[in-house]
């Protein structure tokens, strides 16, 4: 499990991956991953999540930009102390890549901010350890 957060910002992210073999065809170059994020919300207010942004890029070093409104169809709104989870999946053309990128939120006071998502790892279990 990577653990991702930024000194200072109310909202720590963490990401677990996983590789999902039945849907994977190496031989045509499809590798497909899970990630499963845990957003928590560690200031005062709560916050809304407005967008996401991702940068994937794959051992190629071929990039890919996702942005889009919420996270699988929702746009939550975290407490203060509360969390929040999802899975979603990335396809790369590689067994291994990496994914980072932030979340924009906005708190209730209407201030718009961005939690940050580190660099996280995406590889087939056999090809890194």
């Amino acid at each position: 499990m990577t653990t991702n957060s930024e000194l200072g910002s109310p909202i720590k992210v963490s990401v677990e991956t996983f590789y999902v073999e039945a849907q994977s065809q190496p031989e045509k170059d499809k590798y497909v991953f899970a990630y499963t994020i845990t957003i928590k919300n560690h200031s005062l207010c709560s916050a809304k999540l407005e967008s996401r942004y991702w940068l994937i890029t794959d051992a190629n070093g071929k990039e890919t930009e996702v942005e889009g409104e919420g996270v699988v169809g929702e746009q939550p709104t975290i407490r203060p102390g509360e969390s929040y989870q999802y899975t979603s999946g990335a396809v790369l053309d590689t067994p291994v890549g990496t994914m980072e990128g932030y979340y924009l939120m906005r708190n209730e006071f209407g201030s718009e901010f961005k939690a940050p998502i580190k660099v996280f790892r995406l590889n087939r279990p056999d090809i890194l350890h």
